[in-house]
């Protein structure tokens, strides 16, 4: 309902201007980009779509409908914390799920440079995203953004 719809987006709105980080800790690089890529598609993709293909026929059958992020839908005008945020926390009442338990902080920070760049993404990123190569642990989890384990 047009409503409910306006009353969500207000409360999402109000806790992303006081919660989503402001500054990336990954730079929009290649490399950050490349995994980015491989995050995405991984990830993201079933439902948000792939550049130059049509929505999944899972994501047809959604409701609401996901935007095509590599469509019409982009969110590269968004701050990159925003979409950061979106990636950790999910949105209710939309299917789209919280990622803050499946991915590293740096995961998330490079899918969200990905999409905050995806406009203007360079040839070995698009490259990257139709033939993907899975993500590296060793560039995705930096020391200072692992979660400690626990000792049994």
């Amino acid at each position: 309902m047009p409503f409910e719809k306006k009353m969500a987006g207000m409360t999402i709105h109000a806790h992303m201007a006081k919660e989503a980080p402001k500054d990336s800790l990954v730079a929009a690089d290649e490399s950050n980009l490349t995994q980015g890529a491989a995050v995405y598609v991984e990830n993201c993709a079933f439902c948000h779509g792939m550049p130059g293909k049509q929505p999944t026929m899972a994501a047809k059958g959604m409701f609401p409908l996901p935007p095509q992020l590599f469509g019409e839908e982009m969110v590269t005008d968004d701050p990159v914390g925003n979409t950061y945020w979106k990636v950790s926390n999910g949105l209710r009442m939309t299917g789209m799920p919280g990622f803050k338990e499946m991915l590293s902080p740096t995961q998330m920070w490079q899918v969200s440079q990905l999409l905050a760049h995806a406009d203007k993404l360079p040839d070995t990123i698009k490259t990257a995203l139709a033939f993907p190569v899975p993500p590296t642990s060793t560039t995705s989890t930096p020391p200072e953004t692992q979660k400690p384990t626990k000792k049994k």
